[in-house]
């Protein structure tokens, strides 16, 4: 059973610190517990028409906060850090009749819904 990549893909993060990753290719998001890196790998692919080269994960622990006299945790999650290819270089092969082809790649090199296009 294979889920939708909206299910896969529940949020980005935007810190400080992704948001400069964001620049050199690395895209943050919050991903379903469940998510397996390949998942993650395709969801990205198929959202946002990008190469993906990489996918990172993380479990992350839910932390320990306190109201008054009483102690609760909030949520565990997932997160994935996912590298995308930023050469989009034509590449040339021999066609039929030993005529050089070139072919442009067909995915973007930013995902510019973060607002980092370039």
């Amino acid at each position: 059973m294979s889920k939708a990549p909206q299910d896969i893909i529940i949020k980005p993060i935007i810190t400080e610190k992704s948001s400069y990753d964001a620049a050199v290719g690395k895209y943050t998001f919050e991903v379903a517990k469940t998510a397996t890196k390949t998942d993650v790998k395709n969801a990205v692919e198929k959202l946002f028409e990008v190469k993906v080269v990489a996918v990172n994960t993380v479990n992350v622990d839910g932390k320990v906060k306190r109201q008054r006299y009483v102690e609760g945790v909030t949520p565990s999650w997932k997160k994935a850090v996912v590298t995308i290819d930023m050469e989009a270089k034509e590449s040339s092969y021999l066609a039929k009749g030993g005529k050089e082809t070139k072919s442009a790649k067909k995915y973007k090199t930013a995902i510019e819904e973060f607002g980092i296009g370039q």
